[in-house]
């Protein structure tokens, strides 16, 4: 997906419901060097595709008149019931100004582990500046071992120094147990 993402400045003679019905979805932009918030609005199918392949912490840049903004998406608002888009948050960004924002876990070849994994912990909340805002992280789990524990300093890229973790070290990530051990143990604790 392209990393600039046209936008245009909300039309407030229209209602938001009124939008969402002609393939608009509603969204605003704050913060960084913006003096004020801009409420804006976009097209239904790029608001889709953002959804789709961007989560809350992605850096792109909006197209605002012309004008390029850095943002990171702060928040996307959606009715769970229908699939519709009701609002999507950008977060202006400043170089020389910390964000706080999280990055994603992602676990590769989970379908590979016929233990009983556990993700735990598949979003970090940290703070950083623009250039050293980090996405995702992928793990990838195939060959691990059952008792395998990966904390949250076990994974270089959050013991960087650029980042500010708002997280304990020591908190798990993930882990891989055995399915067999659970549940005897959890039928051992039935029993009682």
């Amino acid at each position: 997906m392209n990393d600039i993402i046209t936008v245009n400045k909300r039309d407030f003679t229209v209602k938001a419901k009124q939008l969402r019905r002609s393939g608009i979805v509603p969204g605003s932009v704050f913060g960084g060097s913006l003096p004020d918030s801009i409420s804006l609005q976009m097209d239904e199918g790029i608001a889709r595709r953002l959804i789709r392949y961007k989560r809350e912490g992605s850096k792109l840049k909006l197209d605002l008149d012309r004008q390029l903004i850095p943002v990171q998406i702060k928040e996307k608002t959606i009715n769970t019931l229908n699939n519709e888009i009701l609002h999507i948050s950008f977060q202006a960004l400043k170089a020389d100004l910390k964000v706080n924002s999280v990055i994603h876990i992602i676990l590769k070849n989970t379908e590979k582990i016929t233990e009983s994994l556990e993700g735990m912990l598949l979003e970090i909340p940290y703070a950083a500046f623009p250039e050293d805002m980090i996405d995702t992280i992928t793990i990838d789990v195939d060959g691990m071992a059952v008792g395998t524990v990966i904390t949250v300093a076990d994974i270089p890229e959050l013991m960087s120094e650029k980042i500010d973790l708002q997280v304990e070290k020591e908190e798990i990530v993930l882990r891989i147990s055995d399915k067999k051990h659970s549940a005897v143990k959890a039928t051992a604790q039935e029993e009682q």
